[in-house]
């Protein structure tokens, strides 16, 4: 009966995702297998933290489209969600879940709270950064970079960071309350992990964009951009690994974020 509730709830949620153009066809089919797969396989507090996700970056990623329409055309995925962009922000927590089911034990949940929370604060920075109107910096040397660049920072997409980290964590404390689970000094110590976790997870992300990512260079333009093609021409890459594209970044920075719930878990 699990299965069939999480694949109700989890078909209507990722199509209507597919309807306002939030997920493309192949992202809807993969939101639906996860959501199902969290439900059936975690709890409330599993399948509420990845609903909490994607409902708050579908929303923020509506918020002032039009202004941020001319830094995402650098971006290798912008608009549409796929399949591959579902599975590199959900895969590991999905992965976790499946786990935890079948071996209890606290590291995997800790480690799902910091994938969670990194691949929130790291959406979030991404959505709200992108509207500054100050110019980035390098999170390497610190220099003012072109806004939309890989590896850029700023003061509001930090504090954006901070906040998604602390959402997923403050979220975790609701979703338990509501399953009837005595938290105790859980109440405090859930959304301090999800800050800092977030923010490593965000910063590791930040800085894999400045030296790992590929990048490659429109020859008409001349922007440095995450695409394979722009302005209809073929780019060029000019730096990175081939292989560490957008979704490997966000797979990466996800670990390290996971690693670092676990390493607060266990001083905490």
């Amino acid at each position: 009966m699990d299965w069939l509730i999480g694949l109700g709830c989890s078909s209507v949620v990722a199509y209507l995702a597919y309807r306002k153009q939030s997920l493309s066809q192949s992202g809807m089919w993969a939101a639906i297998v996860m959501g199902t797969i969290f439900y059936a396989a975690g709890s409330l507090v599993w399948y509420g933290t990845l609903l909490a996700f994607f409902v708050s970056s579908t929303v923020l990623s509506k918020v002032k489209k039009k202004a941020k329409a001319k830094y995402e055309e650098a971006y290798e995925k912008t608009g549409r969600r796929d399949a591959g962009q579902v599975m590199a922000n959900g895969g590991i927590g999905m992965v976790l879940c499946l786990l935890y089911a079948i071996w209890p034990n606290p590291m995997l949940f800790w480690a799902f709270m910091g994938v969670m929370a990194t691949v929130t604060s790291d959406t979030w920075a991404t959505e709200i950064g992108s509207l500054s109107r100050k110019q980035p910096r390098s999170v390497l040397t610190w220099k003012s970079i072109p806004a939309g660049t890989s590896g850029g920072v700023s003061v509001l997409g930090t504090t954006a960071a901070v906040a998604g980290g602390l959402f997923i964590g403050s979220g975790i404390v609701v979703f338990e309350w509501l399953s009837g689970t005595a938290l105790g000094s859980d109440v405090f110590v859930y959304p301090l992990v999800g800050l800092i976790a977030g923010t490593v997870g965000a910063f590791t992300d930040s800085i894999l964009g400045a030296t790992c990512q590929v990048m490659y260079r429109c020859p008409h333009c001349g922007k440095i951009v995450e695409r394979k093609d722009h302005c209809g021409f073929q780019t060029k890459q000019i730096r990175g690994l081939r292989w560490m594209n957008n979704d490997a970044v966000n797979f990466i920075s996800s670990c390290a974020g996971g690693l670092a719930a676990i390493l607060v878990a266990l001083v905490l």
